[in-house]
């Protein structure tokens, strides 16, 4: 039972049947599943006394059910949208990802009662669990640039510090009729702006439906303020902010979580807690409260939080990961995207990631691209950049280098099996060490707050689950010989990695004749590629080559049996020593993986400068073990998560591949790889 349901049953809200009279909870698929996920059946009919009716806050059609709800002897609930809704406003087609389910009242009229408000008033705020978990929330969101919805731009700069901050709200909205505010209270609330802050700029921001033409604002272009409609965070708003004044909007709640005393109009449920200078006495209101147990109380407790992958309702920072992947893929893809070069049977599963918040268009050559891009991303797959970018041409946008994400699936892309994760880099890729990578500063830049924490659970659950890259699995192991044993990965010997990170050492067999060398006396293992095993790439060598230098060839053998069979592991690139340095191993690379140079490994390799010294010539900064991980699993893939077809966090595919409910190689995929093999070989489109 989750602390919601808790809430909600401590209030006097049992799960029972719920009876509707308006069309929206017909139509809400999202909204009815989380309903029923807290316990309550909606159905159709006439309730009976104990039955249960519900509305919609108090919008238009509410009367209905009141109405019914009064005359039968029934329960009223009241439904409205959580204050972490969605990347998009509702009418533009996203599903909230929680609720506030109230049986006494509605958090925004000031007539009566809500649930928030008597959490505020009456409940025990003071557990140091739940004020850390407040305290860490504010600093996320904060972090993130997180809010009810999220289509502003992270790029965008607020205006230059100073200036007086008036919300605006749109006409008509509950929230203000129900906040006890008279009619003229926007002008009065611009009046008083203007006189309390003589000769400061006042800044009037627009509210985001007003932006995308959906509801009407109280404010146009005027004289004496300047009209902000540009989707800037509101974050940056509040910190270039020296003043914030507000009728009900949710922006005086943020206001008083980045640490504004906002002046507030109406009597929205923050108000009256002594966090706000308020024109509206709140008798019933008698607490003093701080941010955090506002904080606490709004977004812990009274909300009931839905995890849309995983289909069940869930806790605030579980919605909050979800919110995050969700609001990263809008950020990254509403100008959209044009990808260009990829092979066919790819491209389903790039128009998924990709393709959610604008068309994802393709294109197979660059002049193709010529004149079609303006303002759209350019996405390239890394290892094919040089060919398909080859001929110059003209093109405004970001240019994204794609590569398969580290937690990639159960199944090789070699066989067709489409990922779980993508990364997408802007500066190189991850592989490149001659050029600077996005993960290079990724691993560089400190993780938001809670992301360490987040990471240490996450590696946690990866090495419990044994799961890699790939998750092949393979055959039982041997007895193997007693002493310091070595794993020696072998890599494909044409692979990009190699070519770009390699040092002297560019072959498997140079890798273990070098290993063998400095460990004249180690037990030596050395696990052929997958892809080489079966043929398909290059690197192979013969067993009475390999029979005098290593003690066993673990052939198909599990990669996550042999790192925990051995001491050390010595590798060129291969990502097995990142996932041997997560399992606590020593790792020497030959190479310069994106994992060494970092202090976390003893490196042989041509580690490049810029990972050794800062620009000044001073020490460049040493990231921790932690540090690398979260960089590498959460802040630089995308994760997709196949059930619910969705932008998804890392823990929803670790799931995934722990139960098996992952993708597998299809027969479109195939005839669709072997056409455009066709293609390549008679009109030379895909080089």
């Amino acid at each position: 039972m989750t602390e919601q349901v808790q809430t909600l049953q401590a209030a006097g809200a049992h799960p029972r049947r719920l009876f509707y009279y308006n069309a929206g909870f017909l139509r809400g698929r999202r909204l009815r599943r989380i309903l029923r996920l807290a316990g309550f059946d909606l159905t159709l009919g006439v309730p009976s006394a104990g039955d249960s009716v519900v509305v919609w806050g108090r919008s238009p059609f509410a009367w209905r059910g009141e109405t019914v709800a009064r005359r039968r002897g029934a329960n009223l609930l009241r439904i409205e949208d959580a204050f972490l809704r969605s990347v998009r406003p509702g009418r533009a087609g996203d599903a909230p990802l929680g609720l506030l389910i109230d049986p006494t009242g509605i958090h925004f009229d000031a007539g009566s009662p809500s649930l928030l408000e008597t959490l505020l008033e009456t409940s025990d705020l003071d557990g140091s669990t739940l004020l850390a978990r407040a305290s860490a929330g504010i600093a996320r969101l904060t972090a993130l640039n997180l809010s009810k919805y999220n289509m502003h731009q992270t790029g965008l700069a607020a205006p230059a510090p100073g200036y007086v901050l008036v919300i605006d709200q749109t006409k008509g909205d509950a929230s203000v009729r129900y906040s006890g505010a008279g009619p003229d209270v926007f002008d009065r609330m611009l009046v008083s702006a203007k006189a309390e802050h003589p000769g400061k700029r006042i800044i009037v921001k627009s509210h985001p439906e007003t932006t995308l033409n959906l509801r009407a604002g109280h404010f146009g272009a005027g004289e004496g303020y300047a009209l902000l409609t540009d989707p800037v965070s509101p974050w940056a708003l509040l910190e270039n902010a020296a003043a914030v004044y507000t009728v009900s909007s949710q922006l005086g709640f943020e206001a008083i979580l980045a640490g504004h005393r906002p002046r507030v109009f109406g009597l929205p449920f923050y108000a009256g807690w002594g966090l706000s200078d308020d024109d509206l006495p709140a008798p019933r209101r008698t607490r003093t409260r701080t941010p955090e147990q506002l904080f606490a109380a709004a977004m812990i407790l009274a909300p009931t939080w839905y995890d849309p992958c995983r289909d069940q309702l869930c806790s605030f920072e579980q919605a909050v990961d979800q919110l995050e992947a969700e609001t990263r893929a809008y950020r990254e893809d509403y100008a959209g995207h044009i990808a260009l070069g990829m092979r066919l049977w790819k491209r389903g599963r790039l128009q998924k990631v990709f393709g959610r918040y604008a068309p994802l268009r393709f294109a197979s050559t660059a002049a193709q691209v010529e004149g079609k891009s303006a303002g759209k991303g350019l996405l390239v797959w890394a290892g094919k950049e040089a060919q398909v970018l080859s001929a110059p041409f003209e093109h405004s946008g970001p240019i994204r280098r794609v590569e398969d994400g580290f937690l990639r699936s159960r199944g090789l892309g070699a066989d067709l099996i489409p990922p779980l994760s993508l990364v997408t880099d802007d500066l190189g890729i991850y592989y490149d060490p001659t050029r600077e990578s996005r993960l290079e500063q990724l691993i560089l830049s400190p993780a938001p707050p809670g992301g360490l924490e987040r990471t240490c659970a996450l590696v946690a659950a990866i090495i419990q689950s044994r799961l890699s890259k790939y998750n092949l699995g393979g055959a039982a192991l041997p007895d193997l010989p007693a002493g310091h044993r070595i794993l020696i990965p072998g890599q494909v010997e044409d692979d990009a990695s190699i070519k770009l990170g390699a040092g002297d050492v560019r072959t498997n067999l140079g890798l273990i004749r070098a290993v063998r060398a400095a460990n004249p006396d180690a037990i030596l293992i050395y696990k052929p590629h997958p892809d080489v095993e079966v043929g398909l790439r290059p690197g192979r060598i013969d067993s009475a080559t390999l029979a005098p230098l290593v003690q066993h060839v673990a052939i198909h053998a599990d990669p996550i049996a042999l790192l925990d069979a051995v001491d050390a592991v010595w590798t060129m690139t291969s990502l097995l020593g990142f996932e041997a340095l997560l399992r606590g191993k020593a790792v020497t690379c030959l190479g310069a993986p994106f994992y060494s140079g970092w202090g976390l490994t003893h490196d042989l390799g041509p580690i490049p400068q810029r990972r050794l010294k800062r620009p000044d010539d001073t020490p460049q900064i040493r990231p921790t073990l932690t540090d690398l991980a979260y960089a590498t699993l959460i802040a630089y893939p995308r994760y997709f998560d196949p059930i619910s077809a969705l932008p998804c966090p890392p823990e929803v595919v670790l799931d995934r591949l722990r139960d098996g409910t992952v993708p597998q190689a299809s027969l479109a995929n195939r005839l669709l790889a072997k056409l455009q093999g066709q293609l390549a070989s008679y009109a030379g489109l895909w080089r």
